[in-house]
């Protein structure tokens, strides 16, 4: 997601009409980034800070998701639309590979 950021941002500034909204993906890749290193780096809140993961990929998928069935009628594909899109699949995709692979975990917990 930080290279669906960069890249629409660089769109904008080629274009003359950069705007700082581009960067929302990024912003959500960086937080993700974060919290998957803090939770490499301490064992005992790993499991905290990946479910706080999955509400921000959740909230990565939701929020482009809404805005995208919004403007459905009247969509043009535009650059905007597309880093709404990327953003929005790039987040599901995370948030069922974070469920996968807490299923995955508990199987093994429990089995």
């Amino acid at each position: 997601m930080i290279l669906v950021g960069i890249i629409g941002y660089a769109y904008g500034l080629y274009g003359g009409g950069a705007s700082l909204t581009a960067l929302i993906p990024a912003a959500f890749g960086v937080i993700l980034m974060v919290l998957g290193h803090a939770a490499q780096m301490a064992e005992g809140m790993r499991k905290h800070l990946m479910h706080v993961a999955v509400i921000v990929g959740l909230a990565g998928f939701i929020i482009p998701a809404v805005r995208l069935v919004g403007k459905l009628s009247e969509m043009t594909l535009s650059a905007a639309v597309l880093s709404q899109l990327a953003m929005a699949l790039l987040s599901l995709l995370f948030v069922v590979l974070c469920v996968r692979s807490f299923i995955a975990a508990r199987r093994e917990r429990v089995g």
